[in-house]
């Protein structure tokens, strides 16, 4: 078995989520390199796709988003928000949608909607969106209140996540600051084509996926990444393993595997100059794993990790957490404020006033580095 120290266990988890080898032109082929890009905050995933991507623009993202269509934020992983390739939607749905449909009704209940009320809610949801085309949140809950059915406090976004992992609703462009709602099969009619797998063989595409863009990882990581019961995972493991697909190395976590497939990543040389990125807030980098450590060290895991599920712009140093960061527009151009959480190298400033050039570059304004020295 191959012994991995840290360092290089970040290398190639920084090769596998596209921060190193990120070439792409295509807004679609950026997000489904990484099995989607965390998306609760809408801004920060399209910035999460520049820094895995080369010449991408903020219009680019937006053309692929609101006019191509060839990507969809939607509730996936861990029942959360995502950006998604529209054409890995109907599958990852069709896998996860019951499961997290399913492990929401608890929450459902305890918001006063059982399981008929809640079908009923999904149904006029889908009569609205029909009638009307996209509505706001507060439009939805409206048009329930009408019907007779009191979606209060959370109630509606839940309806709302429940008619999506249904596969009949997604977001779609927001209205000033309001996110939208509209019908999946109006807005992208290939995201709701028959599944082309099984079950069992999506759950094995999504593992296969999972450690494409995360590996070498464990099952456990892939189960807090992804949401699935350890059963599922355990079965999936065994599946890739039994076709030898994967192959073990030992890290100071324990046992991890990557896809054999990769090997030859094992002889691949870190460069002379260190691997710095920008990373927005709530990346998907720090979804992949269940824990940290390896990427921010605990007297600093308060800074990026505020609690409330709030994940801080990070700044990345070969892999592991420097600072922290922010965007402060002004009137002819942006200012990248870097927050180190120590003094920084000198080795590590070219990268770092490259990046901040390219998070201005992206988004199609002049930018200046603040917060270290020049």
């Amino acid at each position: 078995m191959v012994a991995l120290h840290d360092s290089a266990l970040r290398y190639l988890r920084l090769r596998a989520q596209q921060l190193i080898s990120g070439n792409f032109y295509k807004p679609d082929a950026v997000v489904s390199a990484v099995c989607g890009l965390q998306a609760q905050d809408a801004q920060a995933a399209i910035l999460s796709a520049r820094v895995r991507s080369s010449g991408l623009t903020v219009g680019d993202m937006e053309q692929a988003m609101l006019h191509d269509r060839s990507i969809i934020r939607t509730w996936a992983m861990r029942g959360t928000l995502h950006l998604i390739a529209t054409e890995d939607l109907s599958w990852l749905l069709a896998l996860l949608g019951p499961f997290f449909a399913a492990a929401d009704r608890r929450r459902r209940l305890q918001l006063g909607l059982d399981d008929a009320t809640a079908a009923a809610g999904v149904q006029l949801i889908r009569e609205a969106l029909g009638a009307r085309g996209s509505l706001t949140r507060a439009e939805l809950r409206e048009a329930l209140t009408e019907h007779g059915i009191e979606a209060a406090g959370q109630g509606v976004i839940h309806l709302i996540a429940l008619a999506a992992l249904q596969g009949l609703i997604c977001l779609g462009p927001d209205r000033g600051n309001k996110p939208t709602y509209l019908l999946l099969a109006d807005w992208a009619e290939a995201a709701v084509r028959p599944s082309p797998f099984s079950r069992e063989d999506a759950r094995d595409e999504l593992t296969r996926g999972y450690l494409a863009a995360f590996g070498p990882a464990s099952p456990e990581d892939f189960a807090a990444w992804s949401g699935l019961p350890m059963a599922d995972v355990r079965a999936a493991w065994k599946r890739l393993d039994s076709h030898h697909e994967l192959l073990e190395l030992e890290t100071s976590q324990g046992a991890a595997w990557m896809l054999k497939s990769r090997g030859d990543w094992l002889d691949l040389q870190q460069g002379d100059s260190p691997s710095v990125h920008l990373l927005p807030a709530f990346d998907t980098f720090w979804m992949g794993y269940r824990s940290r450590e390896l990427i921010v060290s605990p007297a600093y895991a308060k800074r990026i990790n505020a609690g409330g599920g709030i994940l801080h712009p990070a700044l990345l140093v070969d892999g592991h957490a420097e600072g922290t960061w922010k965007i402060i527009r002004r009137k002819n151009q942006i200012e990248v404020a870097v927050t180190p959480f120590e003094s920084l190298p000198a080795e590590i400033r070219p990268g770092l006033k490259a990046e901040a050039a390219d998070v201005g570059r992206f988004l199609g304004s002049p930018s200046v580095l603040r917060g270290v020295d020049q």
